[in-house]
């Protein structure tokens, strides 16, 4: 049994504008409808449990999407508490070894292909798994606005979601961050600090994460050109 889970309390500051970037339109659809479709679409996940601020008005409403349970929960003021929260809120009979894919609500344009290659990877008896590519950029470190050093790009990768782990020991990683005073970035940064080593699966570059308009109007372009 496969859940996905979507951290969508965040009000998008770094994107601007009134409208939460999760509910900006793409492609005729909100971003958080084409993440849901993705990941319901896919025959081993039965459903999502989506966190949400306390406040949102811009919920659809959906309790189903693709056949499949949609729930919903309050989330928190940083990404691993809205994560640690949709853990909690899944059913009960999601077990504790069962995997878990969390998967930002504005990267919609994920593709089934990459979602198989992640669950066998996180099945496969490692700790987890994760979507990412390969650092190809030169890298370069500033300081005050100038090039301070070129920095090595072997063995870097840029991490993306969905990222895949077993509900128990995702909710125990985060809760102990959490108890530390330490914000975590991604749920592998989480399992990272209590010393696991997750597997990197090579995803689509065009998994991108809306963040600037720049990205909006880049997946608007690739989710039309994937209805074509």
């Amino acid at each position: 049994m496969i859940w996905a889970v979507i951290p969508a309390a965040g009000s998008g500051r770094r994107f601007g504008g009134p409208t939460p970037k999760q509910y900006l339109q793409a492609a005729g659809k909100p971003l958080i409808e084409h993440a849901l479709s993705a990941l319901l679409s896919h025959p081993r996940i039965v459903g999502a449990t989506v966190a949400l601020s306390a406040d949102d008005e811009r919920w659809p409403g959906w309790t189903e999407l693709c056949g499949k349970p949609v729930l919903r929960c309050v989330g928190g003021g940083e990404r691993a508490d809205s994560v640690l929260a949709a853990l909690r809120a899944l059913p009960a009979q999601v077990g504790e070894h069962a995997l878990v894919l969390v998967h930002d609500a504005a990267r919609p344009n994920l593709r089934g292909d990459d979602i198989d290659r992640l669950i066998a990877a996180a099945e496969s008896g490692a700790d987890g798994a994760i979507l990412g590519a390969p650092v190809r950029d030169t890298l370069k470190r500033a300081e005050t606005g100038r090039i301070a050093s070129t920095e090595p790009r072997d063995g870097l990768w840029r991490a993306f979601t969905p990222q895949a782990f077993a509900r128990g020991a995702l909710t125990a990683a985060l809760s102990d961050a959490a108890a530390q005073g330490v914000i975590v970035t991604d749920e592998a940064s989480a399992m990272e600090r209590v010393g696991a080593k997750p597997l990197l699966v090579e995803g689509r570059e065009d998994n991108l994460k809306v963040t600037t308009p720049a990205d909006l109007v880049l997946a608007e372009f690739l989710l039309r050109a994937g209805r074509d």
